[in-house]
């Protein structure tokens, strides 16, 4: 059992909200850490809505769970029963108390609609992600096992690279011939495939529908409907850019990342640390891997971003609080981390509190007079959570 860095959050909003919602892709950890709290309290009732006989069980809800008004009810999948929701609000406003409901989801936008339209003010929204270095131990074997393999358990605890490969390879089919067509988008698997192989092969890139559109023989229109689609499993980042009137041509379109280090790598076919080493993806294969790590320990009202003007000017990764960017951060996959000149010419004109490297080395390394700071990952996560 990995411990999992959401449980002791949990753990805290069980104790202070009626309704605590968990969100994240499938397979990613999240009935493993709700039965967690199973075992905790044996007086804790778990339904799971791709069981028919629980989907059965909760026909009419309300009669269904009134009786379990001072016991937490977990219930998987929930999204995929609506009418559940306005149950939920009239059990909670009949009897409102801390701890009633845990719903967990894996599609992100279904759930937090649902929540908003029936349970706003009664429920907290929580993201489970795959693995985070955090939660495991941050050597750099493991670094490199996780940015290889990813962080889905199934594939960072396989034996072998090949069964891994194999998982992740099978799990991407399911998620494109089944989970897709559960979300309501009739797409044709073999062409939503290519889709997913196009944005590996454009992983870290500009979004441009248009080259996608030529590519697959669609319609643009067709091309951002398929993004939104896979965007609602949770295994695309559309990471957006700071804009911030400087008399700069600023670049405008989002930058779009498969999520999961381990998923790229198997849409692109590649196998292990060595023949990652020698790909074109490297870069922005750990760029991603940084990103994600990051935005698991954000501070509170914190936000992603990026920088890029038309003359070159460019830093990979802000982060911005009330509209100010508080830390911009340049992502090297190589040991020797100097800043590019265009890094230096965003800092000069966006004038962060903080510059931040970070790459896959082990040391602490000054630059610009110390005014710079090249960063191993988990001395950056460090430093984030420490500001929380």
């Amino acid at each position: 059992m990995v411990p999992r860095q959401l449980y002791k959050i949990v753990e805290t909003i069980l104790a202070e909200s009626p309704v605590t919602a968990i969100i994240g892709p499938r397979q990613c950890g999240k009935t493993t850490l709700a039965r967690q709290f199973i075992k905790k309290d044996g007086t804790v009732h778990f339904f799971d809505l791709e069981n028919p006989a629980d989907q059965f069980a909760l026909e009419d809800p309300i009669f269904a769970l009134e009786q379990y008004q001072d016991e937490l009810v977990i219930i998987d999948e929930a999204q995929r029963m609506p009418e559940l929701f306005p149950a939920i609000r009239v059990l909670v406003d009949q009897k409102r108390k801390p701890g009633r409901f845990m719903l967990l989801g894996s599609s992100s936008p279904d759930l937090r609609r649902q929540s908003a339209e029936s349970l706003a003010g009664r429920i907290i929204t929580l993201e489970l992600t795959p693995f985070l270095l955090s939660e495991i131990n941050s050597s750099k074997d493991n670094l490199d096992k996780l940015w290889v393999k990813g962080g889905f358990p199934p594939s960072f605890l396989a034996d072998d690279a090949s069964t891994s490969l194999q998982w992740r390879i099978h799990y991407l089919r399911d998620v494109v011939e089944r989970d897709l067509g559960l979300l309501g988008f009739n797409l044709p698997p073999e062409r939503m495939w290519r889709f997913m192989q196009m944005l590996a092969h454009n992983h870290g890139q500009l979004w441009n529908k248009a080259q996608l559109a030529r590519s697959l023989d669609i319609g643009a229109t067709t091309a951002s409907r398929y993004l939104d689609a896979i965007q609602q499993t949770l295994l695309v980042r559309r990471l957006q850019p700071f804009h911030k009137n400087l008399g700069k041509r600023l670049i405008k379109s989002p930058k779009v990342y498969i999520r999961d280090a381990g998923l790229l790598h198997a849409l692109l076919g590649i196998k292990n640390r060595q023949q990652l080493l020698g790909h074109p993806v490297k870069g922005t294969s750990w760029e991603i891997l940084v990103i994600e790590q990051l935005a698991s320990c954000l501070p509170l009202g914190w936000e992603l971003g990026f920088w890029r003007t038309s003359g070159g000017s460019e830093i990979d990764l802000l982060l911005i609080s009330g509209g100010q960017v508080k830390i911009a951060i340049e992502i090297k996959a190589g040991l020797t981390p100097r800043p590019d000149r265009g890094f230096y010419e965003g800092c000069k004109n966006l004038n962060p509190a903080e510059e931040w490297i970070i790459y896959p080395g082990k040391r602490i390394i000054p630059f610009n007079k110390g005014k710079t700071l090249a960063l191993p990952v988990m001395d950056a996560m460090n430093r984030l959570m420490e500001q929380n």
